[in-house]
């Protein structure tokens, strides 16, 4: 029952998300919100926006966030700020499934030195993860939590790699402060088609865990994609 109620969760959210998507969706690099960014701004006075889900099932429980909206702003040259208001869902483990609001997700990115032939672009992008979401019930982490990177990009050709890494602030019970950091290399596979691949990550929580992905962007229209990404988590990337 557990697992039929999750697979049903899981198809709803999606094709919501998938939908709204394909309708709403504009241009970004770095798609909905990785381990792994840039630190390429929204243009000065240009918006970027998006609809995402992400699931995770581990130990017989499983946690949803979707349909999610990011909304990003350059407020000024090189510089853009950074909303993310998701619905959650949790359940498993004998227990009931609960949906509602979750954490609520606010940043600025700051991009200071540009890219040349002979040095990457490079920027910061901290933000706050606000304790929207009701803790109590799994739906959020129950205090506000940081996280404060440094992101490093360098194209050539078709290729692009970006990544870095910084710390997480996590005062919340169960968690802990920790370092994470993730890289990525993409190829253009054709002008509507990206292929990527990064090479590791980590969460943001205490447990030590690296994170493995592929992804496929396809672009639909010049400023409309769908992207799928398949990830595999492990334990060997930090002791």
């Amino acid at each position: 029952m557990v697992a039929e109620e999750l697979m049903n969760n899981v198809v709803k959210i999606i094709a919501l998300a998938v939908g709204l998507n394909l309708m709403l969706a504009t241009r970004a690099l770095a798609g909905p919100p990785f381990l792994t960014d840039d630190p390429e701004p929204v243009d000065y006075q240009h918006w970027e926006a998006y609809l995402f889900t992400l699931g995770d099932y581990a130990g017989h429980s499983y946690t949803i966030e979707g349909p999610a909206v990011e909304m990003n702003y350059g407020v000024l040259p090189d510089t853009q700020l950074h909303l993310i208001v998701p619905m959650t869902t949790v359940g498993g483990g004998g227990a009931r499934s609960v949906s509602g609001l979750g954490d609520t997700e606010v940043g600025i990115k700051f991009r200071f030195v540009h890219e040349t032939n002979g040095w990457p672009q490079i920027g910061i992008f901290p933000f706050a993860e606000l304790p929207t979401g009701d803790g109590g019930r799994g739906l959020g982490n129950g205090r506000p939590w940081f996280q404060l990177p440094l992101w490093l990009q360098k194209s050539w050709g078709p290729w692009t790699t970006y990544g870095g890494g910084g710390a997480v602030l996590n005062s919340a019970p169960g968690q802990r402060d920790h370092p994470y950091g993730g890289w990525l290399v993409q190829r253009s596979i054709g002008k509507h088609s990206r292929s990527r691949r990064i090479v590791c990550g980590r969460p943001g929580h205490a447990q030590r865990q690296g994170i493995c992905r592929a992804q496929f962007r396809r672009f639909i229209q010049p400023r409309r994609a769908f992207q799928f990404t398949v990830q595999r988590r492990s334990q060997c990337c930090w002791r």
